[in-house]
């Protein structure tokens, strides 16, 4: 990796300013003063900037609890950004693995391992993502067995090509729906209850696999041990 790249990853120093800190004799690999930007730094190479010594950010995995009104967007927008939450080096390279809308809750993972992303988030990995819905209207009766077998069967969404994936549908009391999606599509539970003449007035995300959110608050986070990280290999 060269000199200018390794310095933008290891601190808040972009590359230009970066070239500018090793111009002036700031940057030194192995007790030498280096000020060629284009240098290779091998691994076991030791950098310091202004003596104090760098490493690479590794991949990181985060679980958070996220709170309304907070946005799953790498863009800085009306609200708060799920990772502004993340006090981690380099935050902001943490990328949400599926997102929630601003007004609901629960479950975001973000990390900056994309591949591990797409095989969370990927249909084909069948991973489980449970919610708990707040519905406007009461759905109990035939109208709930209805929608326990439409939604088992899946079927087609408006805008869409293919019909949803099957999904399992409980109701712990007339207003308060569990859903279980195997897949992950735009506003898809708000949309699939719309589709059978119901509302979604409060949604929150219980879990992603074999990932629950247990006793963390909302706006709290933490990083997955390594065997989380594996259950989604």
């Amino acid at each position: 990796m060269r000199l200018d790249r390794f310095l933008a990853e290891t601190t808040e120093l972009t590359r230009s300013l970066a070239k500018k800190a090793m111009h002036r004799g700031e940057v030194t690999v192995n007790g030498a003063v280096v000020k060629q930007s284009a240098t290779h730094i091998a691994s076991d190479d030791r950098v310091e900037w202004a003596g104090q010594p760098l490493a690479l950010v590794g991949l990181r995995y985060v679980m958070l609890h996220k709170p309304a009104d907070v946005e799953c967007t790498a863009r800085r927008g009306l609200y708060p950004r799920a990772v502004d939450l993340v006090d981690l080096p380099k935050a902001e390279r943490l990328q949400p693995v599926g997102r929630l809308d601003a007004d609901t809750t629960g479950l975001v993972l973000l990390t900056d391992d994309g591949q591990w992303a797409h095989r969370v988030t990927s249909p084909r990995k069948r991973c489980a993502k449970v919610y708990r819905a707040t519905l406007a209207e009461a759905l109990q009766g035939e109208a709930l067995a209805e929608a326990v077998s439409r939604f088992a069967e899946g079927f087609m969404l408006e805008g869409e090509e293919k019909p949803t994936l099957p999904a399992q549908l409980v109701m712990h009391g007339s207003h308060d729906a569990e859903l279980t999606l195997y897949e992950g599509r735009y506003h898809q539970v708000k949309r699939m209850f719309a589709a059978i003449g119901n509302h979604v007035t409060a949604l929150h995300r219980e879990s992603i696999g074999p990932l629950s959110l247990g006793t963390l608050a909302q706006g709290e986070w933490r990083e997955l041990s390594v065997d989380e990280v594996a259950a989604f290999s």
